[in-house]
């Protein structure tokens, strides 16, 4: 498979008011980076949505809101009345293989939805046993990832998979 050459991702914050607010051009670079990783393990490449694919520029987005805008959500598109840490909408990997569409050697992976209030909360119970805020966001932006490439956990065996992936997809030296 050949690399991409180019990864865009956009996030948006709805949540400005939140105090612990990350560099958002840090925070961009960063799951750049992680999906640089992914893409440079051709295990994980094929058990994902890409396997088989050509293209030349990946692209998702990040939005990062409070509880009750992820509640809002939770509710409205999976049927959950509560809020949660992270919500994804897998376009291309959701999609049937021949209904997939890529444009101009381009796909759009989706979007990923973070609560910053749940990954605080997460962080100070060690959640993941993730100690730090920062620490906590980036494994909720890998989890992500790996759900728009069409990874999921249906048990605690494809769960820890996933989980052994996240924290290889992060470099938790740069903070």
């Amino acid at each position: 498979m050949k690399k991409t050459k180019e990864i865009n991702i956009f996030i948006e914050n709805t949540y400005e008011n939140f105090s612990q607010l990350p560099d958002m051009a840090a925070l961009t670079y960063d799951s750049v980076d992680m999906v640089n990783r992914f893409l440079d393990n051709a295990e994980w490449v094929q058990k994902s949505c890409l396997n088989g694919y050509d293209f030349d520029m990946l692209y998702f987005d990040i939005v990062l809101c409070d509880d009750e805008k992820i509640h809002e959500i939770n509710r409205e598109y999976r049927q959950k009345d509560a809020p949660t840490d992270v919500i994804t909408f897998a376009i291309f990997a959701d999609s049937k293989p021949e209904e997939r569409f890529i444009f101009d050697n381009e796909i759009n992976l989706g979007e990923i939805i973070i609560s910053l209030d749940t990954a605080l909360i997460q962080s100070k119970e060690l959640h993941h046993g993730n100690n730090s805020f920062n620490k906590e966001l980036y494994f909720l932006i890998a989890h992500g990832i790996l759900h728009l490439l069409g990874y999921d956990h249906k048990d605690e065996q494809s769960l820890t998979e996933m989980w052994d992936i996240q924290q290889q997809m992060i470099d938790f030296d740069k903070e």
